[in-house]
């Protein structure tokens, strides 16, 4: 499986971005998926998960001002991220894993198996 994160860039504090992650081989909809993001100087920390049956998960940082989603015909997950804050700058990383049982939501970086590239979100305050 190989992830593509695009959708990154420089946006305004209070400004949307909307993040997209697209898979290329295995079979698309039995991934859970996640969103991770790493700060300068920062550790990787997790933001959302979407199981493969579109359950959703989010950090508390992040409720309210971004959405997880799934597209599964066009083999890509979404990151909808409004009211954007500085604090959210960071290169934001895809994640995939096929879980075992089946729908489960992945949290735990070290569960997932396949990484995408990231894409780096910068918010001006």
């Amino acid at each position: 499986v190989q992830l593509q994160a695009s959708g990154g860039g420089l946006v305004q504090a209070g400004g949307s971005l909307r993040l997209s992650c697209a898979a290329s081989g295995g079979t698309f909809s039995n991934y859970a998926m996640g969103w991770f993001r790493q700060a300068p100087g920062e550790g990787r920390e997790f933001v959302s998960a979407i199981s493969s049956t579109s359950s959703t998960y989010y950090v508390e940082s992040v409720k309210g001002r971004f959405t997880i989603s799934r597209d599964n015909a066009k083999n890509t997950m979404y990151l909808h991220m409004d009211s954007l804050k500085s604090e959210d700058t960071a290169v934001y990383f895809c994640a995939a894993d096929i879980p075992y049982p089946p729908n489960t939501l992945v949290v735990r970086q070290q569960d997932y198996t396949f990484w995408g590239q990231g894409t780096l979100v910068t918010v001006s305050s």
